[in-house]
């Protein structure tokens, strides 16, 4: 299961392709054609150079053999120097190879990634000019119809971090909700647990009391094993100190054994802020961050 901020877009693509046409209908304005089919492809070009040309996913929409469009999805967290040269072949070989216009997705995380990877790309030949399709969360028009939620829950469930103090909070808290009660295993888990990450406490504390999340399992085996081996060597340490501190403790052993494990390693600056929290709900957030950020410096964010 994916625990990045690289691969949940991606998977969100993966589970629902009509994600896709959607973002660039409703962000870009683009005029794609509604109600056909919509086809995940292969995800790369085996037969020219696996090591170099393999995109992140590919989309094709009508007829999967003569399609109108093929969009090429990339998820970046931050900028790359190298990509200047493989998007350009990513669609320049899509379009050969499916003989259709060719168009770029990149999903970022943020506004300065979305900037960053939205610089135009000069090709060399006059006029041809390559400019990124990028979007980010806040980027993403509020969904407040439940309905519409539970039609395409990965568009809602991507922009409500965005749109979730704003206002249309109340309404988009509803959707996205409608939107995780219509997901059924690891996905409605993955998600929620993907919201809880970025929401702020007062949308934590309304998602948490709303929606229930059965059997709630974290997304990795790392994670489960780690966080359970952090919290029972907490209690223990702080069991003749009492409950509150064993409790938070074990917290924090839970946020320094996830990173460990994901091979993330942990600034001075970092481990002395989190070694002093006391608090358990602030620490219990810590350890879910700790399974998906990419640096021990995002867990503060």
């Amino acid at each position: 299961m994916p625990t990045t901020e690289h691969e949940l877009p991606l998977e969100m693509v993966r589970n629902r392709p009509q994600l896709v046409p959607a973002i660039l209908r409703t962000v870009f304005g683009l005029n794609l054609p509604e109600g056909g089919r919509i086809t995940l492809t292969s995800e790369s070009y085996a037969e020219l150079s696996p090591a170099e040309l393999r995109c992140d996913a590919t989309v094709l929409l009508d007829d999967p053999e003569t399609p109108t469009h093929g969009i090429v999805v990339e998820s970046q967290t931050r900028f790359k120097k190298d990509k200047l040269f493989s998007w350009p072949a990513y669609l320049a070989l899509l379009r050969q190879r499916r003989k259709c216009g060719a168009i770029l997705l990149v999903f970022c995380p943020d506004q300065a990634g979305a900037r960053a990877c939205a610089a135009p790309i000069d090709m060399g030949h006059p006029g041809w000019v390559l400019k990124p399709l990028t979007v980010h969360p806040g980027m993403l028009p509020p969904v407040t119809d439940p309905e519409q939620a539970r039609r395409l829950p990965e568009l809602a469930v991507l922009g409500a971090p965005a749109h979730a103090d704003g206002p249309h909070a109340e309404a988009v808290l509803t959707s996205v909700t409608a939107a995780l009660g219509s997901l059924s295993g690891d996905t409605g888990a993955l998600y929620h647990d993907y919201l809880m990450t970025r929401f702020s406490d007062a949308a934590r504390k309304i998602l948490e009391d709303t929606v229930d999340i059965k059997n709630y399992e974290w997304q990795s085996d790392f994670a489960k094993s780690h966080i359970a081996r952090g919290r029972a060597e907490g209690r223990a340490e702080g069991h003749a100190e009492g409950h509150a501190e064993g409790e938070a403790k074990g917290e924090v052993k839970s946020v320094f054994l996830v990173l460990d494990a994901r091979g993330i390693a942990v600034p001075n600056d970092v481990r002395e802020r989190v070694v002093s929290c006391t608090d358990t709900d602030q620490l219990d957030r810590w350890v879910r961050r700790a399974a998906v950020v990419n640096t021990a410096e995002e867990l503060l964010d």
